[in-house]
């Protein structure tokens, strides 16, 4: 069996990942995470083995990060633009359009939003699991990640005729 230390480094990058979502900057994800691996190894007794890890990291991931914003200490900046490949900018510089596009629309979801959308689209969690680690009914995940696409494919579809259009 994987020692408690090494299961928490495994989730590092799925940690990340998620610290990215809530704070919409690579600093500070860095920061929340490891805030969130340090509150972890000093509280490592209040997780039960046998239970989601995951779970118990992000969730005390989301409470420090809700932690700092109630003390106004962290300031969000807008997520930086993804370089894609691509031979010449046919290809890349309208995907380069569409990826900064639906990155902005994702950073200006709401809160709830997003954390759910980050939980079950970008990590891959079931309804239950994201429910649980957020502490909500499953029905509220569920609409507000409906919610979440839906606003996420109005932005989408918007952009892409605004993208043809110009062609």
């Amino acid at each position: 069996m994987t020692s408690f230390p090494q299961q928490l480094v495994d989730l590092l990058p799925r940690l990340r990942r998620f610290a990215r979502a809530l704070t919409r900057s690579d600093a500070d994800a860095d920061d929340l995470a490891q805030a969130a691996i340090e509150r972890a190894l000093v509280h490592g007794a209040s997780w039960q083995p046998g239970t989601r890890l995951d779970s118990w990291l992000f969730r005390i991931a989301q409470n420090l990060w809700r932690d700092e914003l109630r003390a106004h200490r962290r300031r969000a900046e807008p997520l930086q633009e993804e370089n894609l490949p691509g031979e010449d900018g046919r290809v890349s510089l309208p995907r380069q359009i569409e990826v900064r596009d639906v990155a902005r629309a994702f950073d200006e979801l709401p809160d709830e939003q997003r954390v759910v959308m980050a939980l079950v689209v970008l990590e891959g969690m079931r309804y239950e699991q994201a429910a649980h680690t957020l502490g909500l009914p499953v029905g509220t995940v569920m609409s507000r990640l409906a919610r979440a696409r839906s606003r996420l494919a109005v932005v989408v579809s918007g952009e892409s005729r605004r993208l043809h259009a110009a062609k």
